[in-house]
């Protein structure tokens, strides 16, 4: 359960994030925030400490969005292994619109990879979460056969980070619509590369 952002932290954290993906984070201000969300220094100090403190802020928002759209695949009334495809497809779309809607946020966003990572650890928790509830409905219905279901779900989620900066830059293009790509990630996941 998410605890509710007041609205004027919210108004602030999306003030500061169209102002770093047009002018950068580094070339942002703290008064310039506070100009531009019409709130004052004194109200962006109540809720921020510094600039890093509003930029962590920023990413978890965006990363709350990503959240909430799994959230909602999980909650879908589909076999495992269907939810499944549509976790992984969904996740590795939302994380490139994400990063992507946020122009120049993107070079900072890789930049400062470990505030970044920092800020994920308790979202990369709820997403193991989210694959062991999809494996354990599958070995509950005989659609895996899964020893380590935490186990499998930390190697899962780590495969799918591993996915997130070749498709952010676009070297790597997978879509849920494309049967094609469908078939190499199903068949890698459920049935991996042995001959039986």
């Amino acid at each position: 359960m998410t605890v509710a952002t007041p609205k004027t932290k919210r108004n602030l954290i999306e003030v500061a994030r169209q102002l770093f993906a047009k002018k950068g984070v580094d070339s942002t201000t703290m008064n310039e925030i506070a100009e531009a969300s019409g709130y004052g220094r004194r109200t962006l100090y109540t809720y921020f400490k510094n600039k890093k403190d509003v930029y962590r802020a920023v990413i978890g928002s965006e990363l709350q969005k990503l959240y909430t759209a799994l959230e909602d695949v999980i909650k879908r009334d589909l076999p495992a292994d269907d939810k499944l495809m549509m976790f992984t497809f969904s996740r590795l779309s939302i994380i490139k619109e994400v990063v992507t809607r946020n122009g120049t946020l993107r070079a900072d966003f890789f930049r400062d990879i470990w505030l970044v990572e920092n800020v994920r650890k308790e979202f990369d928790k709820k997403e193991i979460h989210y694959l062991e509830t999809i494996l354990a409905d599958g070995s509950k219905s005989a659609v895996f056969t899964v020893n380590d279901i935490p186990r499998t779900a930390e190697i899962l989620h780590y495969a799918l980070k591993g996915l997130e900066v070749p498709v952010i830059r676009g070297v790597l293009n997978l879509r849920l619509d494309r049967q094609e790509d469908r078939e190499i990630v199903y068949n890698l996941v459920f049935k991996g590369l042995n001959k039986r």
